[in-house]
C-alpha cells in the first residue's frame, strides 16, 4: 500500500482512481456497504432508479470536467426542472416571469416585470439576497414575498436555523430570473449517466492497483498522536486522504462540527405522476422540504411511481444516519479552522472532499477538488 483513502464519495474515488493510474498501490475503505457515496443508486422493486441519499445531476461550466466522467461511463443530456408549492400554488424554480405571474394580478405583474428588466438590464439573474437590499420598494416587495414563503421556511427546517444565522452563499444558491426561462441550472454541461451513477463509480474504481474494502469504519482505527497518524498500531508514512467529517477523527476535542442529516419516507404510487417536477420543494409543510419523483430523474418509463419525501433532521454520530450537508456559520466555520489546524500538523494527512473542507460541494466542485489533490500528491 502506498496510499490510503478513507471515503468512497466522489473525492476519494477519483483521487484512488488518479493515484492508480500513476502506479501507485492504492487502499480505499468505505464506513457504507457500497460504493458511490451520496450519489449511490439502484433499482427499487418496482424497477425505477432511485437514488438512495437524494437528487443529484452532474453539471459543470467546464468542459474537462465534463470529458473526465465521459471516461468512465456515457452521460445523456439532463436539463433538470425544479419547482415549490404552496398555498396550493406551484411555481418552477428558479423563481422567474411566470412566478409572478402566478401570485400577483396582471397589472400590478405587467409592472413589476418592468421594473425588474429595467432595474437589471443585461442580467439574467440575481440573488434573493440582492433583491432584498434593492431601493425600489416593489421590487424590495417581490424578494419579501418570495422569502417569507419560500426561502425563510424552507431554510428553517433544512439548516434548523435562523436564515439570519445562515452564510448567505447557501441563500444565494438559487436566484430569481429575470425572464420566463425555465431549469434549474444555466450550466453548460447536465447529464444523468446513461445507466446509472453506481455504474460510474464500478468502472472509476476497477484498476488493479485499487483495493476497495467496504464496511470499515476509519476512524475506529485511525489515532493521531505527536502529528503522526496511525492505523491501529501502525504509524503511517504514506499518505492519508481523509474525506470524512474532520471532528470525528480528532475525536471531537472541539465539539461537534454542525451538519445536517435527512430521513427519507418512500413511497409508491399507482399514479403515473404525482407532481409537475422531479423535485418539488414544500417550503410551508410542518416537516418535510421536498419530494423526488426518480421515475423523472432521468425520466424512466413504467406503470406507477416511486418518490421519496425528504426530512432534514441533525446529524448525530453512531445514529445510523448521513452527515449530508455542513451548517455554515460564523461560528462552525471558526469552529472547523480549528479542526483543520489540528489536521496541518500531520504532514501526511490530506483532508478533502465537502465533509472534510466543511463547503457544500457540487459533484464538479469535488470533482475539481480530487484532481487539485493529485497534483499537490504529486508535487
Amino acid at each position: 500500500m502506498e496510499l490510503l483513502v478513507v471515503g468512497c464519495g466522489l473525492t476519494g474515488a477519483v483521487i484512488a482512481r488518479e493515484m492508480a493510474e500513476k502506479g501507485k498501490k492504492v487502499l480505499l475503505l468505505e464506513r457504507r456497504d457500497h460504493v458511490g457515496g451520496n450519489m449511490y443508486d439502484f433499482k427499487d422493486e418496482h424497477g425505477y432508479l432511485v437514488q438512495k441519499y437524494g437528487p443529484h445531476i452532474f453539471h459543470t461550466t467546464e468542459k474537462s470536467l465534463f470529458e473526465y466522467v465521459k471516461k468512465f461511463e456515457e452521460w445523456n443530456e439532463f436539463n433538470l426542472c425544479c419547482g415549490a408549492c404552496w398555498d396550493e400554488t406551484y411555481t418552477t424554480t428558479p423563481f422567474n416571469f411566470s412566478t409572478i405571474d402566478k401570485f400577483y394580478p396582471p397589472e400590478k405583474a405587467k409592472r413589476l416585470k418592468e421594473k425588474l428588466q429595467a432595474n437589471f438590464e443585461g442580467r439574467k439573474t440575481a440573488s434573493v439576497v440582492e433583491v432584498l437590499s434593492h431601493p425600489d420598494g416593489e421590487i424590495r416587495a417581490y424578494a419579501e414575498f418570495l422569502f417569507e414563503n419560500d426561502y425563510a421556511p424552507y431554510t428553517a427546517k433544512q439548516w434548523g436555523v435562523s436564515p439570519k444565522d445562515i452564510d448567505p452563499s447557501v441563500l444565494s444558491r438559487v436566484p430569481l430570473r429575470f425572464s420566463y426561462e425555465e431549469g434549474y441550472f444555466d450550466d453548460p454541461y447536465q447529464a444523468m449517466p446513461k445507466h446509472s451513477f453506481t455504474t460510474f463509480f464500478e468502472k472509476l474504481l476497477n484498476h488493479p492497483n485499487i483495493d476497495v474494502k467496504l464496511g470499515i469504519d476509519a476512524t475506529e482505527h485511525l489515532t493521531i498522536h505527536q502529528g503522526k497518524i496511525y492505523y491501529d498500531a501502525d504509524c503511517l508514512e504514506i499518505p492519508v486522504i481523509y474525506t470524512g467529517p474532520l471532528d470525528e477523527l480528532f475525536g471531537c476535542v472541539y465539539g461537534r462540527l454542525p451538519y445536517r442529516s435527512l430521513r427519507f419516507e418512500w413511497h409508491y404510487s399507482e399514479q403515473d405522476s404525482i407532481q409537475p417536477a422531479p423535485v418539488v420543494a414544500y417550503p410551508k409543510e410542518d416537516a418535510f422540504t421536498r419530494i423526488t419523483e426518480y421515475k423523472k430523474l432521468p425520466v424512466q418509463e413504467g406503470r406507477g411511481s416511486t418518490f421519496a419525501v425528504e426530512y432534514p433532521i441533525p446529524y448525530q454520530e453512531g445514529q445510523k444516519m448521513e452527515p449530508y450537508y455542513p451548517v455554515l456559520t460564523n461560528e462552525s466555520q471558526m469552529q472547523y479552522e480549528q479542526y483543520y489546524m489540528l489536521a496541518s500538523r500531520v504532514k501526511n494527512l490530506i483532508p478533502c472532499g465537502r465533509l472534510a473542507d466543511f463547503k457544500y460541494y457540487n459533484m464538479d466542485q469535488a470533482l475539481k477538488r480530487a484532481l487539485q489533490v493529485c497534483e499537490m500528491i504529486q508535487e
